[in-house]
Protein backbone atom coordinates (compact mmCIF):
# COMPACT_ATOMS: atom_id res chain seq x y z
CA UNK A 1 0.00 0.00 0.00
CA UNK A 2 1.35 3.12 -0.44
CA UNK A 3 2.62 5.02 2.43
CA UNK A 4 0.78 8.42 3.36
CA UNK A 5 3.19 11.44 2.87
CA UNK A 6 0.09 13.89 3.48
CA UNK A 7 3.09 16.00 5.73
CA UNK A 8 4.99 17.32 2.87
CA UNK A 9 7.96 19.07 3.49
CA UNK A 10 6.63 22.53 4.46
CA UNK A 11 8.77 24.11 6.91
CA UNK A 12 11.42 21.68 6.15
CA UNK A 13 15.17 22.91 5.20
CA UNK A 14 16.56 21.54 1.77
CA UNK A 15 20.09 21.15 0.81
CA UNK A 16 20.13 20.96 -2.77
CA UNK A 17 23.30 20.41 -4.91
CA UNK A 18 23.37 21.38 -8.21
CA UNK A 19 20.54 23.94 -7.70
CA UNK A 20 21.62 25.74 -10.98
CA UNK A 21 21.28 23.62 -13.38
CA UNK A 22 18.45 22.34 -15.55
CA UNK A 23 16.80 19.60 -13.02
CA UNK A 24 17.81 21.97 -10.24
CA UNK A 25 16.14 24.47 -11.18
CA UNK A 26 12.80 23.03 -11.51
CA UNK A 27 13.16 21.36 -7.84
CA UNK A 28 13.84 24.85 -6.37
CA UNK A 29 10.64 26.14 -7.86
CA UNK A 30 8.79 22.90 -6.87
CA UNK A 31 10.06 22.92 -3.30
CA UNK A 32 9.37 26.88 -2.92
CA UNK A 33 5.88 26.17 -3.73
CA UNK A 34 5.49 24.00 -0.43
CA UNK A 35 7.19 26.68 1.58
CA UNK A 36 10.40 24.71 1.78
CA UNK A 37 13.80 26.62 3.30
CA UNK A 38 16.55 26.13 0.87
CA UNK A 39 20.26 25.92 0.38
CA UNK A 40 21.19 25.83 -2.73
CA UNK A 41 25.21 24.65 -3.64
CA UNK A 42 26.41 24.25 -7.01
CA UNK A 43 28.46 25.84 -9.91
CA UNK A 44 27.37 28.72 -11.86
CA UNK A 45 24.72 28.18 -14.15
CA UNK A 46 26.13 25.39 -16.89
CA UNK A 47 24.49 27.18 -20.17
CA UNK A 48 23.70 30.47 -21.25
CA UNK A 49 20.60 31.15 -21.51
CA UNK A 50 20.03 29.05 -18.53
CA UNK A 51 16.59 28.38 -16.88
CA UNK A 52 18.39 29.86 -13.89
CA UNK A 53 19.07 33.20 -14.96
CA UNK A 54 16.04 33.62 -16.56
CA UNK A 55 13.50 32.99 -14.20
CA UNK A 56 15.92 35.14 -11.72
CA UNK A 57 15.75 31.86 -8.99
CA UNK A 58 18.09 32.84 -6.84
CA UNK A 59 15.25 35.05 -5.15
CA UNK A 60 13.59 31.48 -4.47
CA UNK A 61 16.58 30.11 -2.70
CA UNK A 62 17.16 30.99 0.90
CA UNK A 63 21.15 30.90 1.00
CA UNK A 64 22.57 30.54 -2.22
CA UNK A 65 26.41 28.94 -2.75
CA UNK A 66 28.60 28.76 -5.81
CA UNK A 67 31.27 26.60 -5.52
CA UNK A 68 32.73 22.82 -6.63
CA UNK A 69 30.56 19.69 -5.20
CA UNK A 70 34.52 18.35 -4.76
CA UNK A 71 35.29 21.05 -2.54
CA UNK A 72 35.58 18.99 0.52
CA UNK A 73 35.92 21.62 3.26
CA UNK A 74 33.44 23.99 1.29
CA UNK A 75 31.07 21.63 1.03
CA UNK A 76 31.39 20.60 4.85
CA UNK A 77 30.56 23.54 5.89
CA UNK A 78 28.44 24.40 3.97
CA UNK A 79 26.30 21.35 5.06
CA UNK A 80 27.14 22.00 8.77
CA UNK A 81 25.60 25.60 8.72
CA UNK A 82 22.41 24.30 6.86
CA UNK A 83 21.48 21.71 9.47
CA UNK A 84 19.12 20.45 7.17
CA UNK A 85 16.78 17.77 7.10
CA UNK A 86 17.11 16.85 3.59
CA UNK A 87 20.18 16.87 1.08
CA UNK A 88 18.90 15.85 -2.78
CA UNK A 89 22.39 15.80 -4.75
CA UNK A 90 22.16 16.78 -8.76
CA UNK A 91 25.50 18.22 -9.28
CA UNK A 92 27.03 15.77 -11.84
CA UNK A 93 28.14 16.13 -15.52
CA UNK A 94 25.08 15.15 -16.87
CA UNK A 95 25.63 14.40 -20.71
CA UNK A 96 26.69 11.61 -22.44
CA UNK A 97 28.57 12.81 -25.79
CA UNK A 98 30.75 15.14 -23.67
CA UNK A 99 31.67 12.09 -21.50
CA UNK A 100 33.49 11.02 -24.31
CA UNK A 101 35.08 14.21 -24.79
CA UNK A 102 36.18 14.60 -21.04
CA UNK A 103 36.11 11.17 -19.17
CA UNK A 104 38.19 12.12 -16.52
CA UNK A 105 35.89 15.26 -15.67
CA UNK A 106 33.18 13.31 -15.85
CA UNK A 107 34.29 10.23 -13.06
CA UNK A 108 35.37 13.15 -11.12
CA UNK A 109 32.52 15.10 -10.72
CA UNK A 110 30.35 12.34 -10.90
CA UNK A 111 31.75 9.94 -8.57
CA UNK A 112 34.12 12.04 -6.45
CA UNK A 113 31.75 14.82 -5.84
CA UNK A 114 29.25 11.51 -4.93
CA UNK A 115 31.96 10.68 -1.91
CA UNK A 116 33.05 14.12 -0.71
CA UNK A 117 28.99 15.10 -0.46
CA UNK A 118 28.28 11.73 1.56
CA UNK A 119 31.29 12.48 4.00
CA UNK A 120 30.49 15.93 4.44
CA UNK A 121 27.10 14.64 5.65
CA UNK A 122 29.13 11.94 7.90
CA UNK A 123 31.19 14.91 9.24
CA UNK A 124 28.23 16.80 9.99
CA UNK A 125 26.60 14.01 12.20
CA UNK A 126 23.08 14.56 12.84
CA UNK A 127 20.27 12.87 11.26
CA UNK A 128 18.99 13.73 7.89
CA UNK A 129 17.47 12.22 5.10
CA UNK A 130 20.13 11.87 1.58
CA UNK A 131 18.68 11.38 -1.89
CA UNK A 132 21.48 10.78 -4.12
CA UNK A 133 20.31 11.23 -7.71
CA UNK A 134 21.88 9.24 -10.60
CA UNK A 135 20.42 8.23 -14.22
CA UNK A 136 18.42 5.15 -15.89
CA UNK A 137 22.22 4.52 -17.49
CA UNK A 138 23.69 3.52 -13.98
CA UNK A 139 22.36 -0.01 -15.03
CA UNK A 140 24.25 -2.79 -17.74
CA UNK A 141 22.13 -2.83 -21.13
CA UNK A 142 20.10 -5.34 -21.36
CA UNK A 143 20.26 -6.98 -24.79
CA UNK A 144 16.20 -7.26 -25.30
CA UNK A 145 15.98 -3.78 -23.70
CA UNK A 146 13.45 -4.70 -20.97
CA UNK A 147 12.79 -2.41 -18.39
CA UNK A 148 15.74 -2.44 -15.51
CA UNK A 149 14.34 -2.93 -12.30
CA UNK A 150 16.30 -1.48 -9.11
CA UNK A 151 18.00 -4.96 -8.25
CA UNK A 152 19.35 -5.30 -11.53
CA UNK A 153 23.15 -5.85 -12.63
CA UNK A 154 24.70 -2.08 -12.54
CA UNK A 155 27.74 -1.19 -15.67
CA UNK A 156 27.75 1.02 -18.74
CA UNK A 157 29.67 0.98 -21.94
CA UNK A 158 30.09 4.98 -21.88
CA UNK A 159 32.28 7.07 -19.09
CA UNK A 160 28.87 8.83 -17.99
CA UNK A 161 26.83 5.53 -17.91
CA UNK A 162 29.92 4.02 -16.03
CA UNK A 163 30.22 6.97 -13.81
CA UNK A 164 26.81 7.12 -12.65
CA UNK A 165 27.01 3.25 -11.78
CA UNK A 166 30.13 4.05 -9.82
CA UNK A 167 28.39 7.07 -8.28
CA UNK A 168 25.55 4.18 -6.74
CA UNK A 169 28.51 2.05 -5.35
CA UNK A 170 29.93 4.57 -3.85
CA UNK A 171 26.68 5.72 -2.41
CA UNK A 172 25.89 1.97 -1.10
CA UNK A 173 29.30 1.84 0.46
CA UNK A 174 28.99 4.75 2.23
CA UNK A 175 25.23 3.05 3.61
CA UNK A 176 26.80 0.32 4.77
CA UNK A 177 29.56 1.62 5.94
CA UNK A 178 28.52 4.81 8.12
CA UNK A 179 24.60 5.04 7.89
CA UNK A 180 23.32 0.97 8.09
CA UNK A 181 19.65 1.04 7.71
CA UNK A 182 19.45 -1.72 10.72
CA UNK A 183 21.26 0.81 13.10
CA UNK A 184 18.99 3.89 11.93
CA UNK A 185 18.04 4.68 15.94
CA UNK A 186 22.40 5.19 16.28
CA UNK A 187 23.16 7.49 13.76
CA UNK A 188 19.65 8.72 12.24
CA UNK A 189 20.65 9.36 8.24
CA UNK A 190 18.98 7.53 5.67
CA UNK A 191 20.36 7.33 2.67
CA UNK A 192 18.44 6.60 -0.94
CA UNK A 193 19.69 6.41 -4.60
CA UNK A 194 17.16 7.69 -7.28
CA UNK A 195 17.17 6.95 -10.59
CA UNK A 196 15.30 8.50 -12.92
CA UNK A 197 14.51 8.15 -16.91
CA UNK A 198 15.18 11.13 -19.79
CA UNK A 199 13.42 14.29 -18.23
CA UNK A 200 12.16 16.97 -20.68
CA UNK A 201 10.68 20.88 -20.04
CA UNK A 202 11.30 24.02 -20.71
CA UNK A 203 14.39 25.86 -19.96
CA UNK A 204 16.94 23.29 -21.09
CA UNK A 205 19.45 24.54 -23.53
CA UNK A 206 22.32 21.75 -22.63
CA UNK A 207 24.25 20.66 -25.55
CA UNK A 208 23.32 17.25 -27.56
CA UNK A 209 20.11 16.70 -26.35
CA UNK A 210 16.93 16.53 -28.49
CA UNK A 211 14.85 19.10 -27.25
CA UNK A 212 17.49 21.62 -27.29
CA UNK A 213 18.11 20.55 -30.41
CA UNK A 214 14.73 20.93 -31.73
CA UNK A 215 13.82 24.44 -30.30
CA UNK A 216 17.44 25.96 -31.37
CA UNK A 217 17.11 24.89 -35.26
CA UNK A 218 13.04 25.02 -35.52
CA UNK A 219 13.48 28.63 -34.17
CA UNK A 220 16.27 28.83 -36.88
CA UNK A 221 14.23 27.29 -39.64
CA UNK A 222 16.05 24.28 -40.35
CA UNK A 223 15.71 20.63 -40.36
CA UNK A 224 16.33 18.72 -36.87
CA UNK A 225 19.67 16.58 -37.36
CA UNK A 226 18.46 13.52 -35.59
CA UNK A 227 21.37 10.95 -34.42
CA UNK A 228 19.55 8.15 -33.51
CA UNK A 229 15.45 8.22 -34.46
CA UNK A 230 15.02 4.33 -33.40
CA UNK A 231 16.00 4.50 -30.07
CA UNK A 232 13.47 4.31 -27.24
CA UNK A 233 14.42 5.88 -23.84
CA UNK A 234 11.79 6.58 -21.07
CA UNK A 235 11.00 10.27 -21.41
CA UNK A 236 9.15 11.72 -19.33
CA UNK A 237 8.41 15.61 -17.74
CA UNK A 238 11.10 17.05 -15.55
CA UNK A 239 8.03 17.37 -12.90
CA UNK A 240 7.33 13.42 -12.66
CA UNK A 241 10.40 12.59 -11.29
CA UNK A 242 10.97 15.84 -8.88
CA UNK A 243 7.42 14.46 -7.55
CA UNK A 244 8.72 11.36 -6.88
CA UNK A 245 11.83 12.43 -5.21
CA UNK A 246 9.38 14.45 -2.79
CA UNK A 247 7.60 12.13 -2.26
CA UNK A 248 10.12 9.46 -1.04
CA UNK A 249 11.47 12.34 0.86
CA UNK A 250 8.56 12.74 2.69
CA UNK A 251 7.89 9.32 3.68
CA UNK A 252 11.15 9.10 4.71
CA UNK A 253 10.97 11.59 7.22
CA UNK A 254 7.38 10.94 8.51
CA UNK A 255 8.57 6.98 9.12
CA UNK A 256 12.37 6.60 9.22
CA UNK A 257 12.65 2.99 8.40
CA UNK A 258 15.55 0.85 6.69
CA UNK A 259 13.28 -0.16 3.48
CA UNK A 260 13.77 3.47 2.03
CA UNK A 261 17.38 3.11 1.56
CA UNK A 262 17.53 1.63 -1.30
CA UNK A 263 17.65 2.22 -4.68
CA UNK A 264 14.40 3.22 -6.84
CA UNK A 265 12.96 3.86 -10.34
CA UNK A 266 11.30 6.82 -11.63
CA UNK A 267 10.00 6.83 -15.02
CA UNK A 268 7.41 6.64 -17.67
CA UNK A 269 4.34 4.16 -17.70
CA UNK A 270 5.46 0.95 -19.33
CA UNK A 271 2.76 1.20 -22.17
CA UNK A 272 4.44 4.89 -23.06
CA UNK A 273 7.18 3.85 -24.86
CA UNK A 274 8.62 6.34 -27.40
CA UNK A 275 11.15 6.76 -30.19
CA UNK A 276 13.03 9.67 -30.51
CA UNK A 277 11.51 9.64 -34.06
CA UNK A 278 8.22 9.82 -32.97
CA UNK A 279 9.17 12.26 -30.00
CA UNK A 280 10.39 14.42 -32.32
CA UNK A 281 7.51 14.61 -34.65
CA UNK A 282 4.97 14.96 -32.02
CA UNK A 283 7.29 18.48 -30.93
CA UNK A 284 7.47 19.75 -34.59
CA UNK A 285 3.68 18.85 -34.54
CA UNK A 286 2.99 21.09 -31.20
CA UNK A 287 5.51 23.77 -32.56
CA UNK A 288 3.49 24.52 -35.25
CA UNK A 289 5.60 23.74 -37.97
CA UNK A 290 9.32 22.38 -39.15
CA UNK A 291 11.29 19.32 -40.22
CA UNK A 292 13.77 16.62 -39.57
CA UNK A 293 16.61 15.38 -40.88
CA UNK A 294 18.35 11.05 -40.00
CA UNK A 295 21.90 12.06 -39.13
CA UNK A 296 23.03 8.62 -37.78
CA UNK A 297 26.46 8.28 -38.60
CA UNK A 298 27.74 4.72 -37.39
CA UNK A 299 30.98 6.19 -36.25
CA UNK A 300 29.15 8.09 -33.25
CA UNK A 301 29.95 7.35 -30.00
CA UNK A 302 27.48 4.70 -29.10
CA UNK A 303 24.64 5.14 -27.31
CA UNK A 304 22.23 2.34 -25.72
CA UNK A 305 19.71 1.65 -28.12
CA UNK A 306 16.58 1.18 -25.60
CA UNK A 307 16.15 1.63 -22.22
CA UNK A 308 13.17 1.39 -19.95
CA UNK A 309 12.67 1.56 -16.39
CA UNK A 310 10.03 -1.02 -13.73
CA UNK A 311 8.34 1.20 -11.67
CA UNK A 312 6.12 -1.16 -9.79
CA UNK A 313 8.40 -0.54 -6.64
CA UNK A 314 7.60 3.55 -6.27
CA UNK A 315 4.31 3.07 -7.25
CA UNK A 316 3.15 0.25 -5.01
CA UNK A 317 5.20 1.73 -1.59
CA UNK A 318 4.45 5.88 -2.34
CA UNK A 319 1.48 7.99 -3.30
CA UNK A 320 3.29 8.68 -6.61
CA UNK A 321 2.65 7.50 -10.41
CA UNK A 322 3.12 8.86 -13.95
CA UNK A 323 0.64 11.65 -14.20
CA UNK A 324 1.68 13.31 -17.29
CA UNK A 325 1.90 11.36 -21.06
CA UNK A 326 4.70 11.37 -22.99
CA UNK A 327 2.69 13.44 -25.71
CA UNK A 328 1.50 15.74 -22.86
CA UNK A 329 5.56 16.42 -21.67
CA UNK A 330 6.38 17.29 -25.52
CA UNK A 331 3.38 19.55 -25.92
CA UNK A 332 3.55 21.45 -22.71
CA UNK A 333 7.98 22.16 -23.23
CA UNK A 334 6.88 23.02 -26.78
CA UNK A 335 4.31 25.53 -25.89
CA UNK A 336 6.69 26.70 -23.26
CA UNK A 337 9.74 27.27 -25.61
CA UNK A 338 7.41 28.74 -28.07
CA UNK A 339 6.33 31.49 -25.68
CA UNK A 340 9.63 32.48 -23.89
CA UNK A 341 10.95 32.66 -27.75
CA UNK A 342 7.91 35.89 -27.78
CA UNK A 343 8.86 36.84 -24.00
CA UNK A 344 12.22 35.76 -22.48
CA UNK A 345 10.27 37.55 -18.73
CA UNK A 346 7.97 34.69 -18.98
CA UNK A 347 9.93 32.07 -17.66
CA UNK A 348 9.31 31.65 -13.99
CA UNK A 349 5.25 32.27 -15.15
CA UNK A 350 5.77 29.43 -17.35
CA UNK A 351 7.47 27.10 -14.98
CA UNK A 352 4.88 28.28 -12.65
CA UNK A 353 2.25 27.43 -14.79
CA UNK A 354 2.98 23.66 -15.63
CA UNK A 355 3.65 23.02 -11.76
CA UNK A 356 0.36 24.78 -10.87
CA UNK A 357 -1.33 21.93 -13.57
CA UNK A 358 0.80 19.46 -12.61
CA UNK A 359 -0.01 20.07 -8.92
CA UNK A 360 -4.11 19.88 -9.61
CA UNK A 361 -2.82 16.17 -10.85
CA UNK A 362 -1.24 15.88 -7.74
CA UNK A 363 -3.80 16.69 -5.19
CA UNK A 364 -6.34 14.41 -7.08
CA UNK A 365 -8.41 16.54 -8.51
CA UNK A 366 -8.18 15.99 -12.02
CA UNK A 367 -6.29 13.07 -13.95
CA UNK A 368 -5.30 13.31 -17.73
CA UNK A 369 -6.38 10.65 -19.83
CA UNK A 370 -3.65 7.85 -20.53
CA UNK A 371 -2.04 7.61 -17.04
CA UNK A 372 -2.33 5.15 -14.33
CA UNK A 373 -5.50 6.01 -12.04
Amino acid sequence: MPHDTSSGLGGRHVFVTGHTGFKGSWLVQLLHSQAVRITGYSLPPPTTPSLFAAANLVELVDTHIEADIRDGARLEAAIAAAHPDVVMHLAAQPLVRRSYRDPVETFSSNVVGTATLLDAVRRAGRPCVVLVITSDKCYEPHPQGLPHEEDDRLGGHDPYSASKAAAELVTASFRASYFPPGRLGDHGVQVASVRAGNVIGGGDWADDRIITDLVRHLAAGRPVPVRNPDSVRPWQHVLEPLAGYLALATAMLSSPAARWCTGWNFGPSAEDDVTVRELVEAFIAAWGDGSWVDVHDPRSPAETPALRLAIAKAQESLPWYPRWTAATAVSRAALWYRSFQSDQSTARRLCQDDIAAYSTLLRGTGRLPGTAP
